[in-house]
């Protein structure tokens, strides 16, 4: 059995991964649409 302050070590390492793996995916999609933008602008309505 893990003890508690482990256990908190284990999750908190996995949160700190998902952070780091949402925020590069946000970055991508960012990047991807702005570059859509330069590329095919669309006037607003």
């Amino acid at each position: 059995m893990m003890k508690n302050d482990e256990l908190l070590e284990v999750n908190g390492g996995a949160v700190h991964w998902a952070v780091i793996a949402g925020g590069i995916v946000a970055a991508v999609s960012f990047v991807v649409g702005f570059f859509d933008g330069l590329v095919r602008p669309f006037k607003c309505r």
